[in-house]
């Protein structure tokens, strides 16, 4: 499958087997992983090996010490933020090649401050169960991931 070089980031990922399957997602779609630390686990973690298998060759993973240094080297009208503190549907979204989609930690999602200044670029997936908080990690990159490889590949 020839893509696009999109970029899916974690801001400090707090579970290894959702890394793992975003990873493996990466690998087979040609998109670059990038990490933001801390990470809640070791990078060579069992569970997190586990779910990437055998294909951790086939990912391109860059990390980053933090969130601020990551956004300082990216163009802000490349980036997505999806969260689930916002109507504003994923679909809703015009993606490119080279865009970003940033994620956060399972159990807090993206910080506020972060979510406040970028508003304008914020994005959710919509559920129709206000019983259900939100999608797994790895799932939402999966749905996100594929709408914009849909729409840049045409």
């Amino acid at each position: 499958m020839d893509t696009p070089a999109l970029h899916i980031v974690l801001v400090e990922p707090e579970i290894p087997p959702n890394t793992g399957s975003i990873a493996r997602l990466c690998g087979a779609t040609g998109t670059i992983l990038d990490l933001v630390h801390p990470l809640g686990f070791q990078i060579d973690n069992k569970h997190l090996k586990r779910a990437g298998l055998d294909y951790w060759p086939q990912v391109t993973i860059r990390h980053w010490d933090n969130l601020e240094t990551f956004l300082q080297q990216h163009d802000e009208q490349r980036l997505f933020f999806l969260t689930t503190k916002t109507t504003r549907s994923y679909t809703e979204a015009r993606f490119q090649p080279g865009d970003i989609l940033i994620f956060g930690k399972e159990t807090k999602g993206l910080p506020e401050d972060i979510l406040k200044l970028y508003s304008d670029r914020c994005y959710t997936i919509p559920m129709s169960n206000p019983n259900i908080r939100s999608l797994n990690l790895a799932m939402t990159s999966g749905i996100v991931l594929y709408e914009a490889l849909r729409q840049i590949c045409r």
